[in-house]
Parts: structure tokens; sequence; C-alpha cells
């Protein structure tokens, strides 16, 4: 089987274990929630303000500035051993296997504790990943940039390819970013650490292997972790929504609020 092949293959076996043996899956409301994020995330831009889309255009400005070293970058990193063009990605599960390791450890750390803010971080860290990689397919297929390990030619698009933007650096950043951006303010510094050094590593090692542009793992980078607050935000409304309730009482309802210390 294909390097890419193996590894789509290896990152669905990973989820669908994991879902399989969580707490959420005997939740039967939780399809229906995963659905409504589904329609949100893709219907995001019709609701941005003025913040998002000007995150939205640095963002753009950051891969433009990017693939204008594209080039450099590669020159840089392509030698004896890796600057043919022979298409290989021998390394792609060995690149992946970080990202996966925090989602394993995070789910076990969860199941150890009985945690179930574990769990939701779990969760998070399914769906950011889930969404991230579905729209980096689209992404790749409507750009359809070749690799550097394919062509020499920086502005190879529209070319079956799959170069842009980088699948591994998007998965990274996503799951990278929810562990550093979750739980409390105690460990923060550790979990940026590793959320954030992971995920760069991750970049880090596509660029070093020679299997993507510059500008690819910036791409795949903004859009893991535009995912990543997008999955954040969902889960943390939705325990806002679950901390009210109506409780029936004798000529009339009481409306309780649930705060939980921790």
């Amino acid at each position: 089987m294909h390097p890419r092949g193996s590894l789509r293959l290896t990152l669905l076996l990973l989820a669908g274990g994991i879902w399989l043996s969580s707490p959420c899956a005997a939740e039967p409301s939780y399809g229906r929630t995963l659905l409504d994020d589904t329609k949100l995330y893709f219907t995001a831009p019709l609701r941005w303000d003025g913040r998002d889309w000007l995150y939205f255009g640095g963002t753009l400005a950051a891969i433009g500035v990017a693939h204008e070293y594209d080039d450099n970058v590669r020159a840089h990193f392509a030698n004896a051993s890796n600057a043919t063009l022979d298409k290989q990605d021998p390394h792609s599960l060995r690149d992946a296997a970080p990202a996966a390791a925090i989602v394993v450890g995070t789910w076990a750390f969860a199941a150890l504790k009985d945690d179930s803010a574990g769990y939701e971080e779990g969760r998070q860290m399914l769906e950011a990943a889930g969404l991230t990689a579905v729209s980096t397919t689209l992404f790749k297929f409507a750009a359809g940039r070749k690799r550097p390990n394919e062509t020499l030619r920086v502005d190879d698009w529209s070319q079956s390819g799959d170069s842009f933007p980088s699948m591994h650096s998007s998965l990274a950043f996503a799951i990278g970013t929810v562990l550093a951006e979750s739980g409390n303010d105690k460990y923060r510094w550790v979990r940026r650490v590793l959320g954030y050094g992971i995920a760069g590593g991750t970049a880090y090692a596509r660029l070093h292997d020679n299997v993507h542009w510059f500008s690819d793992t910036v791409a795949g980078a903004a859009l893991g972790i535009a995912t990543a607050h997008f999955a954040m935000n969902r889960g943390e409304a939705r325990a806002q929504e679950s901390a009210f309730a109506i409780s029936p009482t004798e000529g009339g309802v009481m409306l309780t609020y649930r705060h939980d210390l921790h």
C-alpha cells in the first residue's frame, strides 16, 4: 500500500477504535451534535465578522510570503539523499505518529482517571482532526499542486498533485492546538510546549524530507489551528448550554444553573 494511503487507513482505524471505546459512543445525541458541528464548520464564513476576515486576510498573506521562499527552503533541505524526483514518502507514518500519540495519550489518561473533562478534550481532538482532514483533502483536490519530490517547479498547480496543504501539518496543529489550549492554566506552558512543539516538529520533518513546500506547511498549520479553535468553541458552547436546566415544580417550572468548580 502507498505510504499516503496507509497513513489515512491508520488514522481512520485509530479514530474508530478510540471512538468505540469512549463514553461518547453510548450517547445517541452525539451523532446529531457532530452533524450540526460539521454544518456550522463548513458554513462558518457566512457568519464571519470583521475580525474573522482580518485573520483570514492575514493567513493568506502569511501563505503568500511563505510561497516566496518555497524554492529557497527546498534548496536548503534537498540534498543528495532526498533531492531526487522519486515521489516517495517513506516517513509518512513516522511523521504522523506524534500527533496520534497525543490523542491516544489523552484518551488513556481520561480512562485511567475516569475524567469527563479528559474525554471531552479527546473528543474535541477527534472532531478537530476529522474536520481538518476533510477540509485539507478538499483543498488538495482543488489545488492539485505537485510535491517538491515530484517537480522542480514551485507553481505546478492543477496537475492532480496533493501537496497543498500538508495533511500531516494540518492534523498535527489541529490536535496540538487542542492540547495546548485546553484544560486549566496550571500547566499551560507544558501543554503549549508539547502541543505546538510536536506540531512544529511535524511540519519541519515534512520539509526536511522534501515531501512538502514551505507554503504547504504554513497553510496546513493555519487550517489546523483554526479548526481546533472551532471545535473548542463548540465544546464550550455545549457546556454552557448543558449548565442550564428547566425542572417542573408544583405550580410552575424552575430554572437551574450548574457550575462545576475544578
